[in-house]
């Protein structure tokens, strides 16, 4: 029977919330772990109570925007779980703490599990989800392909519902390793959301570059003839991209500097030589325009990034006098194997000529035949060459003059000569340079300058 004073304090609420439950062995009622009610369970009863929830009930509801909603339930993805531990520490604390319970008392717990289920199942299954498959698209603002007409324009953004499909498969995946019983994909951030919309700036600034890159022209000039580079062309080479910059399309940059090397290079090219003897010759030769393709395209794709129009020059690695008529204009050297005659024009006129030695034709050193370009002149120079076992070489010869064009062949005095021409290059010539006499050397020496042809004939 109640005494007076208990049920007074019954009757005042003061411990409405709090009755003390005398087995220490099992879980105060209102107790749950990991969403499942185990009151009055020891700790492994509670254990299995919980893993046979999970691994044959289970289900996760999955919460959509306006209202939309599905549900993955355990079973089609082979899912199961495994309490890790814990519970003992959960009833030990409820001990220590008085076995207080009741609507005022948060008696819910957590415990680590581990969850098993089927990778593929559940990435197939999420595949199929109505809130998947019947999404519509979010896209960002922004820039058309080129219209003739309207030039480049801004598509605006469009907001949908698409699920970001790695986003949703982690937040799934960590309900399921929580074992929770819902998710809701807004408060976990699996939607795609707008990144740009249609007033943002730099979006807009790109939009006036690639405009202003489309309205300009380029102008190649080569001589007597041009390649024009139309906006219409340039157009048709510009993205948007993803950086700050409009992107350039460098295959077809680089193709129209192709086009244009293929038309307008000509070192290795053959030429028709005129000689002084009268006859033409047909030759080859490293002398000559050689456009830098690589670096051309790089130059060009910079300027159309500027966007104004203008002419251009492009990048060479080999120029040469002319681009009309032979590229190796009017002013050039002259050297007539078969004559043994060396000859200088400047602008179409001959202004110096000297007999000379070519190479050793006995040997198999001969003077090749080619359109060169002078590498550079050099004063008091020692030609030396190939180095010997016993580290000597093979001659050591100095010279006032050095004008190199063709590897280690050149023009130069030879004052161990007394006589040059005639028929002694057969069986007395050089290594494969062109021998001078030394009297006259420095005339031509004068005259010569970096790249000038020299023009080599038999």
């Amino acid at each position: 029977m109640l005494t007076a004073a208990l049920c007074a304090l019954l009757v005042t609420g003061g411990v409405t919330a709090a009755y003390a439950q005398d087995d220490t062995g099992t879980f105060v009622s209102g107790t749950k772990i990991n969403h499942v009610g185990v009151a009055a369970m020891t700790p492994a009863e509670a254990e299995e109570r919980i893993e046979s929830f999970y691994n044959g009930s289970y289900t996760l509801t999955i919460h959509g925007r306006d209202g939309a909603e599905t549900s993955l339930s355990g079973p089609e993805i082979g899912y199961r779980v495994e309490v890790a531990g814990g519970l003992e520490e959960i009833l030990q604390g409820q001990n220590e703490g008085g076995r207080v319970s009741g609507p005022s008392v948060d008696n819910r717990y957590q415990v680590p599990m581990t969850a098993v289920y089927d990778e593929a199942a559940l990435k197939e299954r999420l595949a199929a989800l109505p809130l998947v498959t019947g999404a519509s698209p979010t896209a960002d603002a922004s820039i058309a392909p080129w219209d003739e007409e309207t030039g480049f324009v801004i598509l605006p953004e469009t907001q949908g519902n698409e699920l970001d499909g790695e986003r949703l498969e982690q937040a799934v995946k960590q309900a399921l390793a929580d074992g929770a019983s819902s998710l809701d994909l807004e408060s976990a951030g699996c939607y795609i959301e707008i990144q740009v919309r249609a007033d943002d700036p730099a979006l807009n600034a790109k939009k006036d570059a690639m405009n202003r890159s489309a309205s300009m022209s380029l102008t190649y000039t080569f001589g007597e003839r041009q390649e024009v580079l139309e906006g219409a062309v340039i157009a048709s080479w510009l993205k948007p991209g993803t950086g700050a910059e409009m992107e350039v399309d460098r295959e077809a940059a680089a193709a129209f500097v192709k086009t244009l090397a293929e038309t307008y290079d000509t070192a290795g090219t053959a030429r028709v030589f005129h000689t002084t003897r009268g006859t033409d010759v047909t030759l080859t030769g490293p002398y000559g325009w050689t456009i830098d393709q690589a670096a051309e395209t790089d130059s060009l794709i910079a300027a159309i990034r500027a966007g104004e129009s203008g002419s251009r020059e492009p990048v060479y690695t080999s120029q040469a006098a002319s681009h009309d008529g032979n590229d190796y204009g009017t002013t050039y050297v002259e050297v007539d194997i078969a004559g043994q005659h060396v000859y200088f024009y400047k602008d179409g006129e001959l202004v110096w000529d000297a007999p000379c030695v070519t190479g050793n034709l006995a040997k198999n050193y001969g003077t090749p035949d080619g359109i060169y370009g002078l590498y550079y002149k050099q004063k008091d120079k020692v030609l030396r060459g190939a180095k010997q076992a016993d580290g000597s070489y093979e001659y050591e010869s100095p010279v006032d003059y050095w004008m190199p064009f063709n590897g280690g062949i050149g023009l130069h005095d030879a004052n161990w000569r007394s006589k040059f021409g005639g028929t002694i290059y057969e069986t007395n010539g050089s290594h494969g340079c062109v021998n001078l006499p030394p009297s006259q050397v420095k005339e031509l020496y004068d005259y010569l300058y970096k790249n000038v042809p020299v023009i080599c004939h038999s």
